[in-house]
């Protein structure tokens, strides 16, 4: 059976399908998989061994430059590479709008949420088949049960298996200088209200010297590479990295002693490559999108969100155990 995945963005809602690919590799182990992606997040469906071909889109792009005739060709482009392999069945797990419109015209069944369970009803409209998900339950369940309900399977592992196992020795690691042990630092995330305090990072730093640990800041624009300095002023052991790609970025983190990150996608690759450590909740509800180790992890990623989890000292306690459990190296 050959399938199509709509799945574009964002960095997290990617890595939150993963363990749903993987349901469909057990249960129809001769499943062939294709993945249509943005661009920027194309090595990440990559990654899962069931997945055959990664379809880069530029939809970020192309709204950015719609009047061109280079951006009509390059969808037009898309589409007829998505006509001709002529899907047995196309799941959208998005549930937008800009996600249904791949559908229309691939002469392939769709699939995906009903009006209900969609984040967008009127994407529904698109679909051939629809699938009645709750809402109020984690990402990462609800991608699961659509794709089971859209492939005809039933879920018997409460636990997700991202099939990332092995990846980051797969990896080029980046050539750097790099003190180890050492916790990654995930400070960047796409809105303020998710942002821990820059005082509060300043104070872990300091803490994580004390324990000699090396602390590294990744970052992907100006204002996270700003903050990333701020955190290391004055702190010889915090190393601010340079612009990474995924690829190397997941290198990192796996082989990190632990994580300490705010609700970012770059935290939700460090639990689907199972790393311990402390997920930090200031503004959105883990329950529905918290970090949720791989199936295969031996740590914990505690997701904290009450004003005393949030405070330095718990967070440097949650460091201290997730260390212990699994050292660097």
């Amino acid at each position: 059976m050959k399938v199509l995945i709509i799945k574009t963005s964002s960095l997290g809602d990617v890595i939150h399908m993963l363990p749903a690919i993987s349901d469909a590799l057990k249960a129809q182990p001769d499943i062939e998989i294709d993945w249509l992606v943005e661009e920027s997040f194309a090595a990440i469906p990559a990654w899962h061994p069931a997945v055959r071909h990664v379809i880069p889109m530029a939809m970020r792009r192309w709204k950015r430059a719609w009047r061109q005739a280079s951006t009509w060709q390059a969808i037009q482009q898309t589409r007829k590479r998505l006509k001709a392999e002529q899907y047995d069945l196309v799941v959208d797990a998005q549930g937008l709008l800009k996600s249904a419109l791949w559908c229309a015209g691939l002469h392939s069944p769709c699939a995906g949420y009903d009006s209900h369970s969609a984040r967008e009803p009127l994407a529904s409209f698109f679909y051939d088949q629809k699938f009645s998900v709750a809402r109020d339950q984690h990402a990462v369940d609800r991608n699961r049960q659509l794709l089971a309900k859209a492939l005809g399977y039933a879920l018997d592992e409460p636990a997700p298996d991202y099939g990332l196992q092995g990846l980051t020795e797969r990896l080029s690691a980046p050539s750097l200088e790099i003190k180890r042990p050492f916790i990654m630092g995930l400070h960047g995330t796409s809105r303020a209200d998710k942002l821990w305090p820059l005082a509060s990072w300043q104070a872990l730093a300091a803490e994580v010297a004390q324990k000699d640990l090396g602390l590294l800041l990744p970052w992907g624009n100006e204002e996270e590479r700003t903050r990333a300095e701020a955190i290391a002023k004055g702190q010889p052991h915090v190393q601010v990295l340079p612009k990474l790609c995924l690829n190397a970025l997941a290198s990192l983190i796996g082989q990190s002693a632990a994580v300490v990150g705010v609700d970012t996608g770059l935290l939700h690759l460090a639990a689907a490559l199972g790393k311990p450590g402390v997920a930090l909740y200031t503004a959105t509800p883990p329950e529905l999108t918290g970090a949720w180790l791989d199936r295969a992890a031996a740590g914990q990623l505690l997701n904290f969100s009450t004003p005393d989890e949030l405070g330095v000292a718990s967070v440097v306690q949650a460091v201290d155990a997730a260390v212990d459990v699994t050292p660097a190296g």
